[in-house]
């Protein structure tokens, strides 16, 4: 099983533990996040062929580019991860009207883009998978006062991704998150490698026994 993983968002932890789960079963791996020079070793050390973008991911256009510089060099992404998020800590009052809309381009819009760059590709094969990283926070909303960007950005992925979901199975591309519970910290019930596993499980699953959510709890 192999193909093209596109990690956008590949940041130190989930990120990066995500393309290293897929490089080990012989995907070839694209990275993108702001900054394309800090992914060039890690997408040296890999061992498989790999590609770096940089891109402003809360961005739409910056979004599209990125995965096609990505599938100039690789192939159409077979995989989508999307692993990019907004906040802007503080009282919800005190945030101004702009900072919360640019956490939300970067929590859902730009996944949303994503999904829209990687489609027609994934439809023309008759199959893909597009993945997202979800938080706690979508599922416990109460718990998130003074990371009401985050909270809202986090909730709205949640339901673009069942929404999602329910459209594109009959095409063959599955959908699905990995809805981490907690913070993510090595050594901890969420480590990143072990958050990569469940990455992994979502994807690796049979056709016939596909799910949309996968919870990553304590």
């Amino acid at each position: 099983m192999s193909g093209v993983c596109a990690v956008l968002g590949a940041g130190p932890g989930v990120g990066l533990a995500v393309a290293r789960r897929f490089a080990r079963e012989g995907f070839a791996i694209g990275l993108a996040a702001r900054s394309a020079s800090r992914l060039e070793q890690e997408a040296a050390a890999l061992g498989v062929p790999a590609s770096v973008a940089g891109a402003d991911l809360s961005d739409p256009e910056a979004v599209a580019a990125a995965l096609g510089a990505i599938a100039a060099a690789l192939g159409a992404p077979t995989v989508l991860v999307w692993n990019a998020a907004g906040v802007t800590p503080g009282p919800a009052m005190a945030l101004s009207v702009e900072a919360f809309a640019r956490d939300l381009a970067l929590s859902v819009t730009g996944a949303f883009a994503a999904a829209r760059a990687v489609y027609p590709a994934m439809r023309a094969a008759g199959g893909g998978t597009m993945l997202f990283t979800g938080g706690g926070l979508a599922l416990n909303p109460g718990y998130g006062a003074g990371v009401a960007s985050l909270t809202a950005g986090k909730s709205a992925l949640r339901g673009l991704v069942h929404a999602l979901a329910g459209e594109l199975d009959g095409e063959g591309i599955h959908v699905g998150t990995v809805t981490i519970a907690g913070t993510v910290a090595p050594g901890t019930a969420f480590d990143p490698e072990r958050i990569a596993e469940r990455f992994w499980a979502l994807h690796a699953e049979p056709r016939e026994g596909w799910t949309v959510e996968a919870v990553v709890s304590g």
